[in-house]
């Protein structure tokens, strides 16, 4: 008899908790606020959900008081004790955005494209906070931005939009030949074509955050990025997806997970997550989940779920 999908996550997320119960909890602080993608409010919350349901994260969120984009999204997903903010037709920056991040273990960034930068007494506090050894979290479209910030552009590893091109780093990506390629070839960096669902290949299986994955599973419909690059440095690629050019891709095989050392500081980074629907995907989530304690504590404690998607079926779990 098949137990459902329900039932399973039910069981994963009550597992985590009791095993983590006795454990000091890692403190994370989600940083949102202005992001291309308008779903961002609802991924926060979501994000925030599924950490603290393992039971290993107490999960704060800070946002800038001008928000950009998501308005509709602001009511329905409000953040209790959240000071009120002001949506804007443009980003703009917020002169009093200064979160504390050293009281937390992990920071996760959750702006997009053409987000306002931050203060520069902000940046010197969260580079700060990397070089003592934080974790971060990059999740799809805060590769987009800040690219004028050359130490962010570093933490990343690999960015796109924002006028990145050859003066920011390689094109990095396997080609078809399973080959590693560092690619200095003038060109703009970032590029997509519509979602849909796509292959998630892992390519270090050894990984404490891929390990115990299946080589190959499938992604739930999503924006494949392809065409990133920037620095790259003391960056290793934990899973890639093939662009094909039948869904305007580039026909190489992208980056899909990476993680970078800055200095003490550890970096956890995937391109996926456009929108809700794709952070309903049970490989998503997990990944994220396991990327996150890796960041923040260099281990993985967090199991494979029995729901985890195959090489043939998605598998998502709808967020209520």
């Amino acid at each position: 008899m098949n137990t459902p999908k329900s039932v399973l996550s039910l069981l994963f997320f009550a597992l985590l908790a009791s095993s983590s119960f006795a454990q000091n909890k890692i403190k994370a602080l989600i940083v949102d606020g202005q992001n291309n993608h308008e779903h961002w409010p609802k991924i926060t919350v979501m994000m925030k959900t599924y950490m603290e349901k393992t039971g290993l994260f107490e999960v704060d969120i800070q946002r800038t008081q001008y928000t950009w984009r998501g308005e509709e999204f602001l009511p329905e997903y409000q953040i209790e004790g959240m000071p009120q903010t002001e949506a804007l037709e443009k980003s703009k920056q917020d002169p009093n955005f200064a979160p504390e991040f050293k009281g937390y273990d992990l920071v996760v960034i959750n702006f997009g494209w053409d987000a306002a930068p931050w203060p520069k007494s902000t940046h010197k506090s969260f580079e700060k906070f990397v070089k003592k050894g934080g974790g971060v979290v990059i999740v799809h479209a805060a590769d987009n931005s800040f690219p004028e910030w050359e130490a962010y552009n570093k933490m990343i590893g690999l960015g796109g939009w924002g006028d990145r091109n050859e003066k920011d780093g390689p094109y990095v990506y396997f080609d078809r030949q399973g080959v590693l390629q560092r690619d200095m070839k003038p060109g703009p960096a970032g590029s997509h074509g519509p979602q849909h669902e796509f292959r998630v290949e892992i390519r270090e299986p050894e990984h404490p955050i891929t390990k115990g994955m299946p080589e190959i599973w499938r992604h739930t419909s999503d924006e494949l990025y392809d065409g990133l690059r920037g620095p790259a440095q003391k960056m290793t690629i934990l899973a890639t997806a093939f662009s094909a050019p039948f869904k305007r891709g580039t026909n190489r095989h992208e980056p899909m997970m990476m993680t970078i050392d800055y200095k003490r500081g550890r970096i956890f980074h995937t391109p996926m997550g456009h929108d809700d629907e794709s952070w309903e995907c049970v490989g998503l989530m997990t990944t994220f989940l396991r990327g996150a304690e890796w960041a923040a504590t260099k281990k993985v404690t967090i199991p494979i779920p029995e729901d985890f998607p195959t090489e043939r079926f998605i598998s998502k779990r709808k967020f209520d």
